[in-house]
């Protein structure tokens, strides 16, 4: 084993020890990190027994996932007989996965230990590794470069935070960019940020976002109708969601609704929290403010037929998607969208959903993950700026006052999402492309 490997065995087993303590509260309290063990700390994925071409995509959490299946589709049509084994790190994007890709093989992700890596490629043994966005890991890559795996970034994005942070270690980084087979990214400026850690060009492509490709346009669509009746929405109300929130977010939405709904009262307000874990919290919240609550896990469904409790014309019912992978269909019912993780120091949440709905279009100032996007909708006047609670109420009572106003802005949103549309085909033909080129070189090398 190099000595490099063994350096970073001691710094993450040293890092370990340091956080063993919020790791066991976490376990403990909040039951997160409690399955998958052996997968993570031994490498123990399934053993591929199968000749087949192996395509291994690793999608870290929820939003990486929802962008597999379109380009799943395509990859099995182009790649006859493909196999695909998808890991994930967290439980949340592990429970999506399964739903999102129930034939396929779905994994967690082994932790960065030099014999859980090489042990987990030798059992899965992929034609090759597509890491989604990115989710770079010094000893996994230096074991499937040792196994003659390529490893590629598709959908590649590097916030200027991340890169001023890479950019620090650039000469422990850009060696690993340079060991990748390909990287497919999502704009011209993420390019030249990784070209910038590389020192070079080379392997790198512009593909654009494969989230656009996937996003839906139509509100008509089969969940969209399910959560509209099983939330008792009709059609006279005006929908606000708040989505992919955080805590205060939750908060401050409730204040603004409850102060439009004076003049509005025809507004309802659905809250989607961005953490599992935080369902039950966002409940208790609703309730302290003296409010009736529909959550969407009182009722699946097989049971639409049940009435639900629903409070009087004067205060209806505030609504809760606390299910997963749903957030994408219910961004169908917004009139008015807010899109959390962006009153917060999160960085922002992804706010292409609901611009591809037509969704009038509400962030908060800390959009900084999603930087080239936000810009974009903004030079394109499709979407608001509300840098706090007040700007956030004036936002939609302007709205209330003005429909036709935010529908406009709604329908800027939603061409901007058209015309981004093409980057899986894209992204398809360069991973084609690896695998034949694997293959041949496999062929090659059997001769």
């Amino acid at each position: 084993m190099p000595l490099y490997s063994y350096i970073l065995n001691l710094a993450y087993c040293l890092l370990l020890v340091v956080a063993s303590p919020l790791i066991c509260y976490r376990i403990l309290v909040l039951k997160k990190y409690r399955s998958g063990w052996e997968q993570k700390f031994l490498g123990s994925l399934p053993v591929r027994e199968s000749q087949r071409p192996c395509l291994w995509f690793h999608a870290v959490s929820v939003g990486e996932v929802l962008q597999l299946p379109p380009l799943v589709r395509a990859l099995e049509a182009k790649i006859p007989g493909v196999e695909i084994v998808v890991t994930t790190t967290t439980h949340t994007g592990f429970a999506v996965a399964e739903e999102k890709l129930p034939e396929h093989e779905i994994c967690y992700f082994p932790l960065d230990f030099s014999w859980a890596v090489q042990r987990a490629l030798k059992r899965v043994r992929p034609t090759a590794v597509i890491l989604v966005e990115m989710e770079l890991w010094p000893n996994f890559v230096l074991a499937a470069e040792k196994l003659q795996i390529p490893v590629s970034i598709i959908n590649g994005r590097l916030s200027e935070k991340s890169f001023r942070g890479y950019w620090r270690i650039r000469k422990l980084i850009g060696p690993l960019l340079n060991r990748l087979d390909l990287i497919a990214t999502q704009t011209e400026t993420y390019a030249k940020r990784f070209q910038k850690l590389k020192g070079n060009d080379e392997r790198i492509h512009v593909t654009g976002s494969i989230k656009f490709d996937g996003i839906e346009v139509e509100r008509n669509n089969s969940l969209t109708d399910e959560l509209r009746m099983m939330f008792q929405l009709n059609a006279s109300q005006i929908i606000l969601v708040a989505g992919s929130t955080q805590s205060p977010e939750e908060r401050l939405a409730l204040e603004v609704y409850l102060e439009a709904r004076r003049r509005f009262p025809d507004l309802r307000l659905i809250l989607v929290p961005r953490h599992q874990e935080r369902f039950e919290e966002v409940a208790g919240i609703v309730k302290s403010f003296g409010l009736p609550l529909i959550r969407r896990s009182d009722q699946g469904e097989n049971d639409l037929n049940v009435v639900l409790p629903f409070s009087n014309v004067e205060q209806p019912s505030v609504c809760l998607l606390d299910t997963l992978g749903e957030l994408k269909a219910c961004w169908g019912l917004a009139d008015f969208a807010f899109v959390g993780g962006s009153l917060t120091n999160r960085g922002g949440q992804n706010m292409i959903e609901p611009a591809g709905y037509g969704a009038a279009l509400m962030l908060g100032p800390n959009t900084w993950n999603f930087k080239d996007v936000v810009d974009a909708l903004i030079q394109h006047h499709a979407a608001t700026v509300v840098g706090d609670q007040a700007d956030f109420l004036d936002t939609l009572r302007d709205w209330l006052e003005d429909p036709n106003s935010a529908k406009r802005q709604g329908a800027r949103a939603q061409n901007f999402v058209l015309n981004q549309r093409g980057a899986t085909s894209r992204t398809v033909n360069l991973i084609t492309s690896l695998v034949v080129d694997t293959d041949a070189i496999s062929c090659e090398r059997a001769a």
